[in-house]
């Protein structure tokens, strides 16, 4: 139970930022126009700083 309410409590201060600055989540939509017709294109991350992570749906 310790370990489990630990884990909750690093948790709760690493998405508060108080560890330092939070993460930013990052999100875009949009539609491709090629030879295959419309495509919808996404993506979706997250910024802390100088660095931004994202992924290609």
């Amino acid at each position: 139970m310790k370990t489990i309410a630990s884990m909750m409590i690093v948790a709760v201060l690493a998405g508060c930022g108080a560890d330092g600055a939070p993460v930013r989540p990052t999100a875009n939509l949009g539609l491709s126009l090629g030879p295959a017709g419309i495509t919808p294109t996404a993506s979706v991350g997250g910024t802390s700083g100088p660095v931004t992570v994202s992924v290609d749906l």
